[in-house]
């Protein structure tokens, strides 16, 4: 019997033993957890922290952190094409990337250039000639030869190019492709669907928007247009995807923000659309000002009108596409712009000698003066960081 009590109470106390030892590892662990919480805590307050004081930093000057030589062009012109960019004149155009390096040069003779940008790619067109050079921001693609006057050009980022060409009594309207061979061709006459006004290719060069202006019955009128040229399109007759009607109403320009998103601005209203086959309106803004400019990105539409206030110049109407029908977020102004271009989270609107810089929630981040005179201004990754491209040199800044 002895034995046996003493092998019971042998039991138990290693059943206590045992308990005991589970209650210490799980008490580990439960202080384990609350260190790991209390460090995760710190670190997401700290991040908060400098997030917020990111926020809320505003800029006063800037550092020049690298600077190169370029050969300055008289009567030329610099736009952005991506992270590079293209000086063009009547002579002939190049693509320059950020360290100085020519990405190609082509020459020409045209007296009247149309050009065109999306995204990565450019189309230089010669207005009332039958030439359209085709670049990327890394090499030549091709060239388009026209068999009758060139009236308008437009590009995709894949390489497309729509040409507008003048006929007798009617208007052709042809697609190319990077190569220069045609893919296809259309035609209007201004007695029965007007003249293209405006036109724009989508990023893909799948859809193509075109604005029609004519008159009816002593009534200005535009059509928008859209034509599907994938393999959907192929089944419809003339390519003809969907087509929307507007009276007294002029529209003098359209534009993609991606493959599926498209607008339109005319002089009393903003209309956007959407579909990848069939585009339809989503939202319309009127307006009752005239639009001095547009500006666009991937996401937003920008319209500049004269301020509606005594304060300011200029008043600038930001329209968030992925919250189409949202009223527009306004900024005020009196930089004298001479371009304007969005980033992912704010709006650049500068001259050759000052820059004003907001975030999209209406913070001013940046105005001042640059030490040279600025051509073009161009987004460097998302940390402020810009490039600047003057007369004789490419400056790589940093605001600070």
């Amino acid at each position: 019997m002895a034995d046996i009590r003493s092998f019971i109470k042998e039991k138990e106390k290693r059943e206590r033993n045992r308990e005991e030892y589970k209650k210490k590892i799980a008490l580990h662990k439960l202080a384990s957890f609350y260190r790991v919480l209390a460090v995760i805590l710190a670190l997401a307050a700290v991040g908060i922290f400098f997030t917020i004081q990111y926020k809320r930093h505003v800029y006063k000057d800037y550092d020049i952190i690298a600077s190169v030589e370029r050969e300055n062009v008289s009567g030329a012109t610099d736009i952005r094409l991506n992270d590079t960019f293209v000086t063009y004149s009547k002579d002939g155009a190049h693509c320059t990337d950020a360290k100085g390096n020519v990405k190609w040069n082509q020459t020409f003779e045209i007296q009247d250039i149309k050009l065109s940008v999306s995204g990565n790619t450019v189309a230089i067109g010669d207005y009332n000639g039958r030439s359209i050079y085709i670049a990327d921001s890394e090499k030549l693609l091709g060239e388009v030869t026209t068999t009758m006057p060139i009236r308008n050009v437009a590009v995709s980022d894949s390489g497309d190019v729509a040409a507008v060409l003048a006929d007798v009594d009617i208007t052709w309207l042809n697609v190319y492709d990077s190569s220069g061979k045609q893919k296809k061709e259309g035609r209007t006459h201004m007695d029965d669907s007007g003249y293209p006004m405006a036109l724009s290719l989508s990023p893909n060069g799948t859809l193509l928007c075109v604005a029609y202006v004519y008159v009816d019955a002593g009534v200005l009128k535009t059509n928008v247009t859209f034509y599907d040229f994938s393999p959907v399109g192929d089944n419809v007759s003339d390519f003809l995807a969907s087509n929307w009607s507007y009276t007294d109403l002029l529209v003098p320009f359209v534009g993609f923000i991606d493959d599926t998103t498209a607008f339109a601005v005319g002089d009393s209203r903003l209309m956007i659309y959407s579909g990848g086959h069939k585009p339809a309106p989503l939202a319309e803004h009127l307006f009752d000002r005239e639009v001095r400019s547009v500006f666009y990105s991937d996401r937003y539409i920008g319209l500049v009108f004269n301020a509606d206030n005594n304060e300011n110049r200029y008043q600038m109407d930001v329209y968030d596409t992925q919250n189409a029908t949202d009223t527009p977020e306004s900024f005020y102004f009196d930089v004298d712009y001479t371009d304007i271009f969005f980033g992912r989270d704010n709006l650049v609107i500068y001259n050759e000698t000052e820059c004003q810089i907001f975030t999209m929630d209406g913070t001013e981040k940046y105005h001042g003066n640059f030490e040279k005179t600025v051509r073009l201004m161009l987004p460097v990754g998302n940390t402020y960081k810009y490039l600047l491209v003057t007369d004789d040199t490419i400056d790589t800044i940093q605001l600070k």
